[in-house]
């Protein structure tokens, strides 16, 4: 089988949904199956990240056997300090694997991730050059739903009138719609699907087990040797601080427990990250540390340490977006709030 697999990010990028195509992409791959990945030459940090995808750029087109093909497609890697940089990093991606796609030989199945929103464009542009081919929307975030509740454009605008038009046309010409969760499915299928076209079914995220040996604890990351988190009851936040991750109750929480022996340790980014720093330093929190992003390979030893982990999600963004940190978590046997 002839598959493409479509995502703005890719390995070594820190991308979470990165890593979840390159597991999709090395597993079929492995099964006999002719794996082509598109992905950008951005890259979710920018900076020095950014400049390392764009060496990689046309690097890795060809393929060892068993292995997935790479074709890194030009993106100017604006950034996410901005609605217009993403938009821009966006836009580009987007012209530019329809582009690639044309050019492809028929895929049996274009699977479109939902980095950046609307990504499925290009693989219904490949299907409409070659009927034959199936297209299956992985949808790991819901969009114009996600760009309306946090304030991108206004509910029932024209902005948001196209974006809904744009879906359901879309829709009926995706085969199928793979969501996180029951509330994401729902929510797409009752808004944009017509007479039960597509059909859609619920894949959770997952963990590879190599990262996790059941037989073999990972080392401490270097943060737990710290006289912040050393002895401590360590609450543990790992990953992206997004617009549907309120910040709030954590900070509060903190706070009530700073003379308890309890630490929250903030390892990761995103638009509500320096929110937390700004929140932690006005009410002098010395037991909010926090820490950027680490490597994929790396979390087993930031999880390692925790006494627990926190997974924050609005109760607005239910259906819009799921809490793939969770998985992790699970998979180290670490009690979750």
């Amino acid at each position: 089988m002839r598959l493409a697999i479509v995502n703005l990010f890719y390995p070594p990028d820190l991308a979470a949904s990165a890593h979840f195509a390159a597991s999709l992409a090395e597993h079929r791959a492995g099964l006999g199956d002719d794996v082509t990945v598109v992905c950008g030459t951005g890259a979710y940090l920018g900076g020095s990240a950014r400049r390392e995808a764009r060496r990689r750029r046309g690097r890795d087109e060809t393929s060892a056997p068993g292995r997935p093909r790479v074709i890194r497609v030009w993106t100017p890697g604006l950034g996410k300090d901005n609605t217009a940089r993403r938009l821009g990093d966006y836009l580009a991606f987007l012209l530019n694997v329809v582009a690639r796609l044309a050019v492809l030989p028929r895929q049996d199945v274009v699977i479109a991730l939902t980095s950046p929103p609307y990504l499925e464009v290009a693989a219904v542009a490949h299907r409409l050059l070659h009927p034959r081919a199936r297209v299956i929307l992985w949808s790991h975030d819901v969009y114009p739903d996600a760009a309306e509740e946090y304030g991108t454009i206004a509910p029932g605008g024209a902005a948001s009138r196209t974006l809904r038009a744009t879906k359901r046309w879309l829709f009926r010409r995706v085969d199928h719609v793979v969501a996180l969760d029951r509330a994401m499915l729902d929510r797409q299928l009752s808004q944009y699907a017509a007479n039960g076209h597509p059909s859609g079914s619920v894949i959770p995220n997952w963990e590879p087990f190599a990262l996790f040996p059941a037989a073999q604890a990972p080392p401490l990351a270097p943060a737990y040797a710290e006289a912040e988190l050393a002895g401590r009851f360590v609450v543990l936040y790992l990953g992206n601080l997004g617009y549907g991750h309120p910040t709030d109750t954590i900070v509060q929480g903190a706070e009530r427990l700073a003379d308890e022996g309890v630490s929250f340790l903030v390892v990761g980014g995103g638009v509500r990250y320096p929110e937390m720093e700004r929140q932690a330093k006005d009410r002098n929190l010395r037991n909010v540390v926090l820490r950027g992003y680490v490597p994929k390979d790396q979390t087993p030893g930031v999880l390692a340490g925790a006494s627990c982990t926190l997974v924050s999600l609005d109760a607005d963004s239910v259906g819009i977006m799921s809490p793939c940190k969770m998985h992790a978590r699970l998979a180290m046997g670490i009690p979750v709030v």
